[in-house]
């Protein structure tokens, strides 16, 4: 194996600097095995760029060997009389013990040590790729995309050098991510033969991710017996399809060894699933899961189910409500490989929801929690929007981060920067250092990534970083949809404002704005009666217009825009004041930037890379602010207490 050098990449937070610490020093690898010796390779490249060695014996500044301790992906690492000691509890733990050492730099070679554990928190950590063999011709070859073409495939074919799939590999093990589905959850008719007549491509994939452990995945279709196989029917309980699949799987396996398993949208946004034969999600999910058992396979079915064809003039319902209508009842009914994937919020991946209440509910079902690191509502990876901070809030609620996956769609593409706007970085890599940890601090995160990336960043851009990335997410909500309404966006393509697009629409993400007031009654006693689904005390709080969150009060009560919220302010003063306060932090951010023009202390690519997203942002905020204030300024009536220029 070698280790991929991309000239004409950005290395992301691998850059060969980052490597100094452990180059420059003696080495000993104590395991056998395809990872251990992807470990043995990175140490020699990094010994051969710095001046150190790989050793068999004798003298060592770091001694990387196995111990069963340590448990499954787990590592310990300790520092004792001058020598650092890595012991992997399996080979694929002596990786991310190598990659733990590579984050610490120098750091791991000073002092005395004492024993630290890790172990991941997650089973499977897993990133979704959303990409089409073919270029869709509405949603290009990267659904909800913003870094470019697909990493796999280009012109309708796999691409013939896929040097690039393993350095990417090789960033996601750096993070912790150990599975990747490759394609996208809306299986089209091309895609659909990656199961069968395609499977080589998937086979070509899956050998550039193995040496850095990470297993792959392949969304399927579940009419696939019949758009492959030739049957007249997918019904999950006739014999044949049944069979089918079975076959199918088994020749997958042939194939792909350690292949993960599937990925399955059924019954949503027009996806075909069970409910066509009047079958149940569990009948659909267990049928692949039975297929997939003696392989040692797992199907993420996802719970993304609701009524996209609604009547938007019909207020009893409620699209936040589907997934538990849907999912609740048959707690307790799916085999043990099939892991339901359910969306952190109940809506939609918006800047601001509720933990969806199926996480908090299905206790005696195996989830996989889904998160967004393509920043389809939260700004495209034109803005900078650091998501830690929100993930954190999420995974410490209630018992979400007992979940034993956590996934996310993928914001990676063919981008020179990976993910177009060089700060997006910095969520996939949180992505996978949380799905390990979820106790991280979304700031001392940042901080590894600045140092990785920038190799050694003096301490007036870790400054201007921090300052600029910190509290972006939050700089981001309050130029956008206010207190927790969501959406708002542009139909279609999503990016930008639009308070009315999908009001009168059949998709079910509405504001129901008027003269009086704003937000949607989800309440059990005047409204849908959404807060009824959570457990207590939260059924009670979301419930209580005294107890409700302010962040989170239009998306479960509807109120007159003179409300006082908790801050003090009226609900209609909070819109005004948090547009204008979003729009000026985001010029704020550009200054801050601006401030390290011909300093050196970044590349002068990247730095104009960023400007120039920087330079949208700011536009775009300011649009967010005066679309949003000149909209409930007109249906209100009321005006700003500064009195400051509403259009």
């Amino acid at each position: 194996m070698s280790i991929p050098e991309l000239t004409d990449v950005h290395p992301a937070w691998l850059p060969p600097e980052a490597f100094r610490a452990i180059g420059s020093r003696r080495t000993v690898v104590r395991a056998d095995g395809p990872l251990a010796e992807t470990v043995r390779e990175e140490v020699a490249q990094a010994a051969a760029r710095h001046g150190g060695g790989v050793t068999d014996g004798g003298p060592s500044d770091l001694v990387l060997t196995l111990s069963d301790a340590e448990g499954e992906d787990g590592y310990a690492i300790s520092r004792r009389d001058g020598v650092t000691t890595v012991a992997g509890g399996d080979p694929a733990g002596l990786l991310y013990g190598f990659f733990h050492v590579v984050r610490l730099g120098e750091a791991a070679f000073e002092g005395e040590r004492p024993v630290e554990h890790h172990r991941p928190a997650m089973r499977r950590r897993m990133l979704d790729h959303w990409d089409n063999i073919d270029v869709h011709p509405v949603m290009g070859q990267v659904e909800r995309g913003y870094a470019g073409g697909s990493i796999f495939w280009a012109d309708g074919a796999l691409r013939p050098d896929l040097t690039r799939v393993r350095a990417y590999a090789r960033l996601l093990a750096a993070s912790g991510v150990n599975a990747v589905a490759i394609n996208n959850v809306n299986v089209h008719a091309t895609e659909a033969h990656l199961l069968t007549d395609r499977l080589g491509e998937v086979a070509a994939i899956a050998a550039e991710f193995r040496p850095y452990g990470i297993r792959v995945h392949l969304s399927v279709n579940f009419a696939s017996p019949i758009a492959l196989g030739g049957l007249s029917t997918a019904d999950p309980l006739d014999a044949d399809v049944r069979r089918w699949w079975a076959e199918t799987t088994e020749q997958v396996y042939a194939t792909i060894p350690d292949f993960g398993g599937y990925v399955v949208k059924a019954d949503s946004e027009g996806q075909p699933g069970p409910f066509a034969y009047g079958r149940t999600h569990a009948d659909g999910a267990n049928m692949l899961a039975e297929a997939l058992a003696p392989f040692g396979g797992v199907v993420h079915w996802r719970a993304f189910v609701y009524n996209h064809r609604q009547d938007w003039r019909d207020r009893s319902t409620d699209r936040a409500r589907a997934a538990y209508d849907h999912f609740a009842p048959l707690d307790g009914q799916f085999l043990d490989n099939a892991i339901l994937q359910v969306k952190h919020g109940p809506m939609d991946f918006q800047t601001r929801e509720p933990v969806s209440p199926v996480i908090l509910e299905m206790r005696g079902t195996r989830l996989a929690v889904e998160l967004q690191v393509t920043q389809e509502y939260t700004g495209q990876q034109r803005h900078v929007c650091y998501l830690a901070p929100m993930w954190s809030e999420i995974l410490a609620f209630e018992n979400v981060a007992e979940a034993g996956d956590l996934v996310a769609v993928s914001n990676a593409g063919d981008d020179r920067y990976w993910t177009g706007h060089p700060l997006a970085q910095a969520n996939l890599y949180a992505f996978g250092r949380l799905a390990w940890d979820p106790a991280l601090d979304p700031a001392a995160v940042l901080d590894e990534w600045i140092d990785l990336t920038f190799a050694r960043p003096g301490e007036s851009l870790r400054r201007t970083l921090h300052a600029m990335m910190d509290g972006s997410w939050r700089t981001y909500e309050r130029y956008t949809a206010p207190l927790g309404v969501g959406f708002m966006v542009r139909p279609g393509h999503h990016y930008g404002p639009d308070v009315d697009g999908y009001e009168y629409t059949p998709w079910g993400t509405y504001h129901f704005a008027d003269r009086d007031g704003v937000g949607v009654d989800r309440t059990r006693a005047t409204g849908t009666g959404f807060t009824g689904q959570y457990p207590q005390p939260w059924s009670d709080v979301y419930e209580s217009l005294e107890r409700c969150p302010d962040e989170l009060l239009l998306f479960f009560h509807h109120v007159p825009y003179g409300h006082v919220l908790h801050s003090g302010s009226t609900v209609i003063q909070h819109i005004y004041d948090t547009h204008f306060a979003g729009a000026e932090e985001a010029a704020e951010t550009r200054l801050h930037w601006e401030k390290l023009a011909d300093t050196g202390a970044v590349d002068p690519d990247l730095y104009a890379r960023v400007k120039e997203r920087l330079d949208e942002q700011v536009r775009c905020a300011e649009e967010w602010r005066d679309q949003i204030n000149a909209y409930f300024f007109r249906k209100s009536g009321v005006p700003d207490a500064h009195g400051r220029h509403i259009p």
